[in-house]
């Protein structure tokens, strides 16, 4: 691990010294991504920062770490990547951030649960197999921008609550001044101001995120009332994409504390209306060339047909991977736009992939997989999900025929033989107990980090979940 992590970024370390010395850095954050995907990190002063970091890297305590290590065999080791390098916007001293690898001390060897080297290993399987050299991945990640929050959990009460000043919910306030202009629920799409209260704040994210590096293609608020929002990133390989959008949650997220706002990512923090998402564009290319188009159903390859016949199917199973949550799966019901039933089409926004009609360039084509949500760990949902198609590939995974028709509006009888999604998180770490072969292939992902993730979840979220007393079942059974 540390004499690749040395010959591959020899100029990149040069490069970070110089960056520290024009920025006058004092401080260099260090970050790597836990087994649920959320960023952790801690700090060293510029002075006790030196290069021998980059080649051997430096200790911390891996058994505090949700899905690392357990107390007995805790040491571990960070490598920091010197091309992720970026000063952070928020910090009061200046500060150097670095995303690492993680490793083991003893061995060397790069740490089999690290999400990070499950990415890197997936972009080096998909090499391996002659397919493609390179896949790219555009996701499109939705959350709200809230003005409070409120939740609490015990033996005797557990509830939670929500406020905007843009939610519809807020029309009569008679609180403090209330100048209406709220969007109502489900018509929250594209309006301007003073209906968007929200400009400022994403484009001064946006405008964060291009700062450190990030390519952004569009902001806009999104279909449901109390700000929810969506900002696009452009597309990126599979690693850095997921750098990048745990760049984007620690952005958009201080960002939104600077003006005074919270920012959720959960799927479906709002009865009634839409939830969150995280569409995921995805293509694949070798030697420079986009191997997605032809000349088959709505411009498409073949490869890109079998990538969509694995990607369907293993949707149940990528479903634990790429919808993570116990409220993930309160997104995932008809009616929201929430694509559940496992079908493709062009143009069509209600199937689960949807292949996009904007460009006849052979560049921009690319499929859309709709069922992820943003909580999931980027690292291992992007792999998941080449892994699936790459399967699809590989074994000639037929679609099927594309549905060109609202599927929201179809009736039951009619969505007979369309499969769909899992109805619960426990459903979908069932089909991944099922089938994740798939994601054996070429040791991307093992054996051991498959079932740690569904222990994980169904001891910690599941099981938790299925004890407590909700709210609404007062309201159905108090007075029984």
């Amino acid at each position: 691990m540390a004499t690749a992590t040395k010959a591959r970024s020899a100029t990149g370390v040069d490069k970070v010294f110089q960056l520290m010395k024009d920025r006058n850095i004092k401080v260099v954050d260090l970050k790597f991504c836990d087994m649920l995907g959320q960023w952790q990190h801690f700090s060293v002063t510029a002075g006790e920062f030196s290069g021998e970091i980059f080649d051997d890297g430096i200790g911390f305590d891996g058994s505090s770490i949700r899905g690392f290590q357990k107390i007995h065999e805790s040491d571990m080791l960070l490598f920091p990547d010197p091309e992720s390098a970026f000063v952070d916007p928020f910090t009061a001293v200046p500060t150097l951030s670095l995303t690492c690898d993680v490793a083991d001390p003893i061995t060397r060897e790069a740490y089999s649960r690290d999400p990070r080297h499950v990415a890197r290993k997936g972009e080096a399987y998909l090499k391996t197999t002659g397919i493609a050299d390179t896949a790219f991945f555009g996701p499109e990640p939705e959350f709200f921008i809230l003005d409070n929050i409120r939740f609490d959990q015990s033996y005797n009460y557990g509830y939670y609550y929500i406020d905007s000043e843009e939610g519809f919910w807020n029309s009569g306030s008679n609180g403090s001044q209330n100048l209406g202009h709220k969007p109502r629920y489900k018509e929250g799409y594209f309006p301007t101001a003073p209906i968007d209260t929200l400009q400022d704040i994403r484009t001064d994210m946006v405008l964060t995120l291009e700062s450190v590096g990030i390519k952004v293609e569009v902001h806009h608020h999104e279909v449901a009332t109390a700000g929810q929002t969506e900002i696009d990133m452009r597309r990126d390989t599979l690693t850095r994409m997921a750098d990048n959008y745990l760049v984007y949650k620690y952005i958009t997220k201080n960002v939104a504390k600077k003006h005074g706002k919270t920012v959720t990512f959960m799927p479906k923090p709002i009865f009634g209306d839409n939830g969150s998402g995280m569409h995921v564009h995805q293509s694949l290319w070798k030697d420079g060339k986009a191997l997605f188009a032809g000349s088959g159903y709505a411009g498409l390859s073949d490869v890109a047909m079998h990538y969509i016949g694995g990607i369907l199917r293993h949707a149940p199973a990528l479903c634990a991977l790429t919808n993570p949550t116990t409220n993930s799966y309160k997104r995932l019901v008809p009616g929201y736009e929430a694509p559940v039933n496992l079908a493709y089409s062009q143009r069509n926004r209600s199937a689960a992939v949807r292949i996009p009609m904007y460009s006849s360039n052979p560049k921009a084509k690319r499929l859309e997989f709709r069922c992820p949500d943003p909580t999931c760990n980027p690292y291992l949902a992007f792999t998941a999900m080449l892994m699936a198609g790459l399967d699809g590939i590989i074994n000639k995974i037929d679609p099927g025929k594309p549905l060109d028709k609202d599927i929201y509006e179809m009736t039951p009888e009619q969505l007979t033989d369309v499969p769909s999604t899992p109805g619960s998180l426990d459903e979908a770490l069932s089909a991944l107990e099922r089938d994740h072969e798939f994601l054996l292939r070429g040791d991307v992902f093992t054996e051991d980090i498959i079932r740690t993730w569904i222990d994980y979840k169904r001891s910690k979220e599941v099981k938790p979940m299925q004890l407590r007393p909700h709210p609404y079942e007062f309201m159905l059974y108090y007075d029984v």
